[in-house]
């Protein structure tokens, strides 16, 4: 998987009993539902939120403005433990400087220097990349929120792990399982 992220200018799985989600399996194919699917291609947009960020993958082009850009770098820093907490602007820049560009040339931060200093841990195949995961991650949260939006998939709350899961209607609310991400706690940034 690559993704290209763009600042505007101008601004091996383990079997279970739900497979791990993937956007980008359409699953098997079924001839009496091919009309419906070339409803559903037709149907689906890309996500978009303004022009100050730029997100590529495939045909799927996600645009964001820099607040939710931003908002959705600290969330996927968070779910993969390389950050504990809500950070201050000028983390977020060195964070949003992360995704965007695969590095943080000039640090505004401490979180830009954890960075640099932990670099050999943080750079490695797309799979172990902090880079990867954070863009791959920020591209999995507008491309949910986007079916959601478009009625292919809905949130719903789950009593057995206390959260909320994304379901899908078409399928009697069956849920779908998101393909696990790796921790970065052992690098993580602290204050």
């Amino acid at each position: 998987m690559t993704y290209v992220p763009v600042q505007n200018p101008m601004h091996g799985h383990k079997q279970c009993r739900n497979a791990a989600y993937d956007p980008d399996d359409p699953g098997p194919i079924d001839p009496r539902q091919e009309n419906d699917m070339e409803q559903t291609s037709h149907r689906r947009g890309n996500y978009d939120s303004g022009e100050d960020f730029v997100l590529e993958y495939g045909e799927l082009r996600f645009t964001f403005n820099e607040l939710d850009f931003s908002e959705r770098c600290e969330q996927a820093a968070l779910k993969l433990g390389f950050v504990g907490g809500r950070l201050g602007s000028d983390e977020l820049e060195d964070l949003v400087n992360l995704a965007v560009n695969g590095e943080v040339y000039d640090p505004a931060s401490a979180l830009g220097e954890h960075v640099n200093d932990c670099w050999p841990e943080l750079v490695g195949p797309a799979d172990r990349s902090l880079v990867h995961w954070l863009r791959r991650l920020v591209f999995r949260g507008a491309w949910l929120d986007q079916r959601v939006n478009e009625g292919e998939l809905a949130v719903a709350f789950d009593e057995h792990t206390g959260g909320f899961v994304y379901v899908q209607p078409q399928h009697s609310d069956e849920p779908i399982e998101l393909a696990r991400e790796p921790s970065w706690g052992r690098v993580a940034y602290r204050r």
